[in-house]
C-alpha cells in the first residue's frame, strides 16, 4: 500500500513537471512570437514610406490643373477650327484619352503617377490609362484573346453598369411619363 502511495506520488510529481514544462514551453512560443512581431512591426515601420498629406494634395491639384489646361487648350484649338461645341468637347476628351495611351505606351505614366497621385487617375486619363494598359500587359496573349479580351477588364464592367443603370433609368422615366 506504502509503494502504490510512493508511486501515485511519483506519478503525481512527473505529471507536475510535464505541466510545468509545457507551461514553460508554452510562455517561451508566446515570448518568441512577441519578439518576432515586434521585429516585423519595426521593419514595416522603417521600410512605410512618410508620406505628407498637404504636400500629397498640392500635387494632385496641381497635376490635375494640368491636365484641365491642356484640356481647355484643345477646347480652344478645335474651337479655332469653327466646330460646333458637342463637337468640340467630343475631340478634347479623345484627344486626352489619346494622350494618355500614348503616354501609357511610352512607359511614362508610372512616374507621373508617382508624383501626381489622384491629379493624374482620376480625370479621364487615368481611366485611359487603365484599358490601355490592360492591352499592353496581355498582348502577348494574341489579338483576340489577349488584347481583345483583356482590354475590357476594366472597361468592361464600366460599360456594363452603365448600360444596365440607363435601362433602368430609362423604365423609371418611362414608368413616371405614363402616369403623370
Amino acid at each position: 500500500m506504502e509503494n502504490e502511495k510512493q508511486i501515485a506520488n511519483e506519478k503525481q510529481a512527473k505529471n507536475g513537471k510535464q505541466a510545468e514544462n509545457e507551461k514553460q514551453a508554452q510562455n517561451e512560443k508566446q515570448a518568441a512570437k512577441k519578439r518576432r512581431n515586434k521585429r516585423y512591426n519595426d521593419y514595416v515601420k522603417q521600410v512605410t514610406p512618410k508620406h505628407n498629406c498637404l504636400v500629397n494634395m498640392l500635387k494632385a491639384f496641381v497635376s490635375g490643373g494640368l491636365i484641365c489646361i491642356i484640356g481647355q487648350l484643345f477646347s480652344d484649338w478645335y474651337s479655332s477650327m469653327g466646330l460646333v461645341k458637342d463637337e468640340v468637347s467630343g475631340y478634347t476628351t479623345l484627344s486626352l484619352i489619346l494622350l494618355s495611351v500614348i503616354l501609357t505606351c511610352l512607359n511614362w505614366v508610372g512616374p507621373i503617377t508617382k508624383f501626381a497621385g489622384a491629379g493624374y487617375l482620376v480625370p479621364i486619363t487615368g481611366f485611359a490609362n487603365s484599358v490601355a494598359a490592360c492591352a499592353l500587359e496581355f498582348k502577348t496573349e494574341g489579338e483576340v484573346f489577349g488584347v481583345g479580351c483583356k482590354i475590357f477588364t476594366i472597361a468592361g464592367p464600366v460599360i456594363l453598369y452603365g448600360i444596365v443603370t440607363s435601362w433602368v433609368l430609362g423604365a423609371i422615366y418611362w414608368v413616371i411619363q405614363i402616369f403623370s
